[in-house]
């Protein structure tokens, strides 16, 4: 894929803090409706699915110019576990962290996602989704309420941290529904 191509995709600068409060009305996802004890799980099993749809072989396909292929929503899903893993972390072992910045679409371009290999995506995605879950393992009763904060202002708790983190993954499960419905990438 060109470089050109790469950057015609649009930064995305909306505040997705609203899935919190109301079911997403492109993906369905509903937080209110997530046992959060079963989040670690849902992680896992989000990693498996971007693991069968990164082997299709159209994963590197745009569906149109300004839409990541598979393999760039897998790279950047990958990323989210990550990062999200490090939130996680932070909460648990320390009072009311304040998270460091983190520009989506800076990572995308500066890690290439555009020239990454869905076969090279996969195992690291695996990985950072295993991290994220293994710390929603192990959060105890008493700490789904330890706050964290981002440098807008955001005050999540480990708790809604999770629901949000979840909303992530299973948003761009749905962004690449054509998958595996079968269809043709351009429709």
């Amino acid at each position: 894929m060109s470089t050109e191509q790469a950057a015609a995709i649009e930064p995305d600068t909306k505040d997705w803090t609203w899935v919190l409060e109301e079911s997403c009305p492109e993906c369905g996802f509903d937080a209110g409706a997530v046992d959060r004890t079963t989040l670690g799980r849902a992680v896992r099993d989000n990693a498996a699915f971007w693991a069968e749809v990164l082997g299709d072989p159209r994963s590197g396909t745009r569906p149109e110019p300004t839409v990541w292929s598979p393999t760039e929503y897998g790279c950047h899903v990958r990323d989210v576990n990550r990062v999200f893993a490090g939130r996680l972390e932070q909460m648990l072992t320390q009072d009311d962290p304040l998270f460091a910045n983190w520009d989506q679409d800076e990572t995308a371009v500066a890690d290439r996602y555009d020239e990454q290999r869905a076969a090279d995506v996969v195992p690291d995605l695996v990985a950072a989704a295993e991290l994220a879950a293994g710390w929603y393992d192990r959060v105890g009763d008493d700490d789904w309420d330890r706050p964290g904060r981002r440098s807008n202002g955001s005050v999540f708790t480990v708790d809604t941290l999770g629901r949000y983190h979840l909303h992530d993954l299973v948003h761009h499960r749905w962004d690449v529904r054509w998958v595996q419905a079968g269809q043709d990438a351009r429709h």
